[in-house]
């Protein structure tokens, strides 16, 4: 993205999660967030604890902040973010398989459909977080994507159209175009897929095979599409 910067971590947790009890508001689920170069740098406690933990690990070295255009995936991801307000991440990554088969993978057109009976389904699964407002914001985003089709060619197309941009720019257009979209949940998903710094240290390894997978992200074909 534009302009010089660290990747300095962040990841939240929550009253049951994992981090070290020094963390900002742990029964908020809030965490560290990115600075830009010269405004000081934040201590990435994910990066020391996600190593060889057994519900972390892999989500910290395989996906956290790895560049991601798959329709699927982002939605999957935002969708993640949104069932974890108020919970601890370590709660989400492990309801990740049901929540993934109680809403038909994550298929976009599928979730979009959704009515009243599936709506009933979801609420009376206790695999998954059973909100009823995150269920409707998901649901009611799934039929955004669908727009976002038209517009920009998919999700992908649309985050590129309007990247790069400061976190609280991001904050104010999510919310202006899906539900349930606040800043914590904004910050962490767009860490999550590599558009905003933040997920990993310099000196965690996983931040070298990040550096490698966003040479030419978002896709050149993809951010040169005219912002609207």
């Amino acid at each position: 993205m534009g302009g010089e910067f660290r990747l300095v971590g962040s990841r939240k947790t929550g009253a049951d999660g994992i981090g070290p009890p020094t963390q900002p508001s742990p029964s908020r689920g809030e965490g560290f967030f990115a600075v830009w170069a010269g405004e000081g740098v934040a201590v990435s406690w994910y990066c020391d604890i996600a190593p060889g933990h057994p519900v972390h690990d892999s989500y910290h070295a395989m996906e956290y902040g790895f560049p991601v255009t798959d329709e699927r995936v982002l939605f999957e991801r935002l969708a993640l973010e949104i069932m974890q307000a108020g919970l601890s991440w370590e709660i989400v990554l492990k309801k990740r398989t049901a929540l993934n088969r109680a809403f038909d993978g994550f298929a976009v057109d599928k979730v979009a459909a959704y009515g009243a009976a599936e709506v009933a389904r979801l609420l009376a699964d206790a695999g998954i977080v059973r909100n009823r407002l995150k269920i409707a914001a998901i649901i009611h985003n799934a039929g955004v994507l669908l727009e976002l089709r038209r517009t920009h060619e998919g999700f992908a197309g649309w985050l590129a159209a309007h990247h790069p941009r400061p976190k609280a720019d991001w904050v104010k257009l999510f919310r202006q175009t899906f539900k349930f979209t606040g800043g914590e949940i904004v910050g962490e998903f767009l860490m999550s897929i590599g558009l905003l710094p933040g997920a990993h240290r310099e000196d965690c390894p996983v931040y070298a095979a990040i550096i490698a997978a966003r040479y030419d992200f978002p896709p050149s074909k993809l951010s040169s599409k005219k912002r609207s």
